[in-house]
């Protein structure tokens, strides 16, 4: 069933992607992300409230928020700051890279996941399973080639570090979702809840020095509806992930992999949205990810 839930997750992060391309176009990062995980904590915040004057009613439908101790606070609020980082490098890649090459180089996460997961909690591989990574990370590869036809240089564009930065901590935040959801005993709707709140706190403090003091910046920002969807899929797609995490038989290192067949809908959907160049090209590695992934799933 984890796997099941992986690929719900998937395919709510394929159609947060292309939500989340067009929201950033052309526009203000940090106010957008704001918007977004603001989107996710309103979402979540009747809950919050069901949970405190009707537990037994959101316990019944299953969206119960638990108290949790001042320590376990501590923990989300680690995951915050970590996740904070990475969609703040992230945000910015996209804004000045096409979604055809930010999606793909986000894919190397599983195996950034797949070492931590052998090194942290002794997760056993098999030969396809190294394989289908090592096929993953070459592909990633072959993206830059094509990259460099579009003017994007690999070495010399800062954008790209910021996207391998992102996906280096994006795994990081994978590996300890695992510790938080089966050491910490946490459920989905309660991690969600306060992790979304200590972001939006996290994202004043750095709005009210870099955005909302200048005048000029504030101008510069577009709200647009996509804004709002970000957040609503972001929570879906966290949903279904931390429910997987739930099972003690999952393994995080396949999760990972699971969630980046996401890149289908980024890569050929997307290119088509945005018209983006060479989309042909790009096809001959998003088949190198997609086998790559079919060779965990299949071993």
């Amino acid at each position: 069933m984890w796997m099941y839930l992986g690929l719900l997750a998937a395919l709510f992060l394929g159609l947060h992607n292309l939500c989340k391309k067009h929201a950033v176009q052309g526009n203000e990062v940090f106010p957008v992300l704001l918007g977004t995980i603001g989107s996710g904590f309103l979402l979540l915040l009747p809950f919050f409230i069901g949970s405190l004057y009707f537990p037994e009613y959101t316990q019944q439908i299953g969206f119960h928020i638990t108290s949790i101790s001042w320590k376990t606070h501590g923990f989300i609020f680690i995951k915050s700051m970590i996740m904070t980082t990475s969609w703040v490098l992230a945000y910015q890649a996209l804004k000045h890279l096409p979604i055809t090459i930010v999606t793909p180089i986000r894919s190397a996460g599983p195996f950034f996941t797949f070492i931590g997961a052998i090194l942290i909690y002794q997760e056993k591989p098999n030969f396809l399973q190294w394989i289908g990574f090592f096929l993953i990370i070459f592909s990633v590869v072959l993206y830059s080639k094509i990259g460099k036809k579009e003017g994007i240089h690999f070495k010399r564009n800062k954008w790209i570090f910021a996207i391998i930065g992102a996906t280096f901590l994006g795994a990081s935040s994978g590996l300890y979702d695992k510790f938080l959801i089966q050491s910490l005993a946490l459920n989905p709707q309660t991690l969600q809840f306060w992790f979304c709140t200590y972001t939006v706190l996290i994202l004043l403090g750095i709005l009210s020095i870099t955005w909302f003091p200048r005048a000029e910046k504030r101008k510069d920002f577009k709200w647009r509806w996509t804004i709002i969807a970000v957040g609503i899929l972001l929570q879906a797609a966290d949903y279904f992930y931390f429910k997987a995490l739930q099972d003690p038989d999952a393994l995080i290192m396949l999760l990972s992999a699971i969630k980046r067949s996401q890149i289908l809908i980024a890569v050929v959907v997307g290119g088509l949205i945005f018209k983006e160049k060479n989309k042909r090209k790009k096809l001959i590695p998003l088949f190198g990810i997609m086998i790559g992934v079919f060779l965990i799933l299949y071993s």
